[in-house]
């Protein structure tokens, strides 16, 4: 039977978001679980599927069946991390404060809206974060997504929430828009940010801002732990081990001014 005709920038899209969907599950995906989640017909998702394997995108797994992301993507990525210098000079910071604190820690940029995971230094521990390189997280649940929007202007800051929204991740993530607009300024006004139980139940992180050599927000960086190894009286004394390295990876980059900024008005 023929594969039925669609259009080129509906192969194009569908192309992106199957590629998208694998990189989210690190299991990996079967034709019928991308044509389910994507509402894909399953001929269009198998004829996608075979071209990305065949060029190196996707790797089909012999066992399973399943497809997960492939070298060529791996590629694209190290390129396009390659430009991103802050990582450089990021890691020997990171890697000393988890030398310290003894729970991972991870570096992010602000990308459409999103917190994206740039490094990661995990700590030495039977658990092991669910964490990757490349992760997309959504910024008012995460303490790297707070950390970051909190020295965005106000419009800025808004504009992002109209964008993406306010999902509920776990019971603890705060859904109105005052209040995570409020959460915000406290960030600003503390240097810091926590997420307690937000994003992910029995997780606690503190991140803190990386600033550029014009002032800007450049990326944050945040230490993840259980809520048992993060504690909430613990929380102040990480909350200055964190600002410091970001301090450090701040200063690294070009920044000269005092840490944290002072708090804009957004009145």
């Amino acid at each position: 039977m023929a594969r039925p005709m669609e259009s080129p920038s509906t192969a194009v899209e569908r192309t992106l978001l199957i590629l998208e969907a694998a990189g989210q599950r690190e299991g990996g995906m079967s034709n019928a679980d991308f044509s389910r989640k994507l509402k894909i017909p399953k001929s269009s998702a198998s004829y996608i599927l075979r071209t990305l394997e065949q060029h190196g995108y996707l790797r089909r797994d012999l066992e399973d069946g399943k497809y997960r992301l492939g070298m060529k993507v791996l590629s694209l990525s190290r390129a396009a991390l390659g430009g991103v210098d802050i990582r450089e000079a990021a890691l020997p910071i990171m890697k000393h404060l988890v030398d310290q604190i003894h729970i991972t820690t991870h570096l992010a940029i602000l990308d459409h809206g999103e917190a994206v995971y740039v490094a990661k230094v995990e700590a030495p521990s039977f658990i092991k974060m669910d964490t990757w390189i490349g992760r997309r997280m959504e910024v008012h649940s995460t303490a790297v997504g707070k950390a970051l929007l909190a020295y965005l202007d106000s419009g800025q800051r808004e504009a992002i929430i109209r964008q993406r929204g306010l999902k509920k991740l776990t019971p603890h993530t705060i859904i109105s828009v005052p209040k995570i607009m409020k959460e915000f300024e406290q960030v600003s006004q503390l240097g810091y940010a926590v997420d307690d139980e937000e994003n992910s139940l029995g997780a606690r992180c503190v991140g803190a801002p990386i600033f550029n050599s014009q002032g800007l927000v450049e990326a944050s960086v945040a230490s993840t732990g259980t809520i048992n190894a993060v504690p909430r009286d613990a929380v102040p004394r990480l909350a200055e081990m964190v600002k410091d390295a970001a301090r450090r990876i701040s200063h690294q980059i070009g920044y000269r001014g005092p840490y944290p900024p002072a708090a804009k008005s957004h009145a």
